[in-house]
This record gives C-alpha cells, structure tokens and sequence, in this order.
C-alpha cells in the first residue's frame, strides 16, 4: 500500500522512542510523531539514577539522545507535528496533523503527560516570571534566592534537593503531613540543611506585578492564611510546582476506552480495545510512571503491533 507506514508512533518520550526503536528492528516501516520536543518529561530532569543500567551521573538529556541513536539507526523516521484528529476504527488507521496526513496499518499512542498546575489566582499570570515546572530548565534563575517547591512525591523532593544547588533556602509546600515519596528521598531531603518544610499547607494565590512578589498560604488544619512577601532585596523569589501529571490524550477521547481521569485504558500487551492501536508510557492507565515501565511498554507495545501487521496483513495479501 502507497503512503502507508506499517507502524505509527504518537509522542517522542521515552515510550514513543522504545517503540521506534523495537518496531524498526523488526523491519516494520515506522513514523514517529512529536508535537514538542523529543524526549518528554525526562528531557528536563537533572539526574535519573533508578533507570537500571544508566551510566553514573546519567542525566535526562543524556538518556534521551541515547534512546534517538538507537531509533535512528534502525530506520525510525521522526517528525513534528500535533494531531488534532484520529479517525482509528479501520484497517487503516487515519491521523490528521496540522502539517499532514498520516495512515497507519498499526498505532502507538505514546502521548505522555504534563505537570499538574495549583489551579489558584496568580499562577498563570506568573508562569515563567516567578513560577515554574521544571527545576533543570529554570534554577539558575533563582541563584541565591529563596524558593518554594509545591509537592509531596519523588519528583517534588528531588527537585528541592537539585534546587539547594543554587537557591539559598528552599521550602517544602505539602497539603498533609505525610509525603507520598520513597522513604530513602524523604531522608536525604530531611538531612539537607538547605531545605525547610510546610507541611498541612496550600497556595492559595500567587502574587506580583509582572514578577513573583508574594505568595499566599493556607494551612489545610486551621483554614488559616497568611501572606508571605519576597525578600525586600531580592524582590522576587520562586515557586516550582510539582503536583502530578496531566494525561494528554484529549485527541483521543471518543475514539479508545479511557479511564475517568483520561488514561488509556490496555490490556496486558499494551492493546486498546481497537484492533491494532495500542497504548505505551505515561498516557496509559497503570501505577507507576517512571522511564523504566515508559520503555517497557513502547518495546511490549511494538512486538504487538509487529504481530499484528504480520498477522492481518498477510492475511490480505
């Protein structure tokens, strides 16, 4: 078939890139799709020291570029472009971009998420003037100022510690007294002298004329607020958010069974309930998010749309 790829890939994290890489191995003619910058959420973490076999000091962007080697050299082909449109139910899978058109014997939605965001008055306003979502890209702006980092999990405590490196106090913002990281993170988090904690506690607005000037505080216990103001030399001082993640899967919705927070719903070998589309990494209903299930799904994901193609198509022939 003309202009059909035997493999399409939505999403150049780290499950898109596994899968890129397992479906060109197999010989199947496979397109890549990212609307955005190839490697998703790792690409702005400073160190990933639990992906099982990353060199020492292993960096994000490192493992990235290393994933894009190996998917280039089987032959994935990579492009950008958003899909706003999926029509799936066919043989031949139809996705609609702003540049192009794209079909499809088989489809991996590898689509990822992005950050959670507070949700209170200020916080858009402030976006990239105070507050931020990801401590690599945006700590060094912050260079001896005081900073507030919002979260309770892995990421939020490992973002505070990367981000003593340049901030001069950082504070832990948590709505409940107990953190939902691994203990071994909360005890080095603890024994940094660097890091202050505020526990029970909630933004409730964020403030400043054009830069972060205050922030507002809501104890969770007592209703309690108070507004705390940037130092008067500073002037400014920052907040990173680090609440979760945003499937992102909208193009989707209507076409694959979803769960009702909007993840992808698959079976044990990545399938959806649509013959031939499959589901890989963070946009996927499961427990655990981190690059090392992202990966496993893309590669599980690729073997059975490899399968697939072989099985339905031959069929045809």
């Amino acid at each position: 078939m003309e202009n059909v790829y035997d493999l399409v890939i939505v999403g150049a994290g780290p499950a898109g890139l596994a899968a890129g890489l397992y479906g060109s191995r197999a010989k199947l003619n496979t397109l890549i799709i990212e609307k955005d910058k190839t490697g998703g959420q790792i690409v702005i973490t400073h160190e990933v020291a639990n992906y099982p076999g990353s060199v020492q000091n292993a960096t994000g962007p490192s493992l990235i570029a290393r994933m894009v080697e190996q998917s280039d050299e089987f032959g994935a082909k990579r492009i950008k472009d958003t899909i706003e449109d999926v029509s799936l139910e066919g043989d031949i899978k139809i996705l609609k971009g702003q540049k192009d058109e794209y079909r499809a014997k088989s489809v991996i939605i590898a689509s990822g998420a992005s950050p959670r965001k507070i949700g209170c008055p200020g916080e858009k306003e402030l976006t990239g003037k105070g507050v931020s979502y990801c401590a690599t890209c945006d700590a060094d702006f912050f260079e001896d100022f005081e900073v507030f980092v919002v979260g309770g999990g892995d990421s939020a405590l490992e973002e505070a510690m990367y981000l003593t490196k340049f901030a001069r106090k950082v504070t832990i913002v948590h709505r409940r007294q107990g953190l939902r990281c691994a203990k071994s993170i909360e005890e080095k988090a603890r024994a940094n002298e660097k890091i202050e904690w505020m526990l029970d506690t909630v933004i409730e607005e964020i403030k400043g004329d054009g830069i972060l000037e205050s922030v507002v505080f809501k104890n969770t216990i007592t209703g309690e607020t108070n507004e705390y103001f940037a130092d008067e030399e500073d002037g400014t001082m920052g907040v990173f958010v680090f609440v979760g993640l945003v499937s992102q899967t909208d193009v989707f919705k209507g076409k694959v069974n979803m769960s009702d927070q909007g993840y992808i719903i698959t079976d044990a070998e990545m399938q959806t309930n649509i013959p031939g589309v499959y589901a890989a990494g963070d946009c996927r209903d499961k427990s655990l998010r981190q690059v090392v299930t992202a990966a496993a799904d893309g590669a599980i994901a690729a073997v059975n749309a490899d399968k697939y193609v072989g099985e339905k198509f031959s069929e045809k022939a």
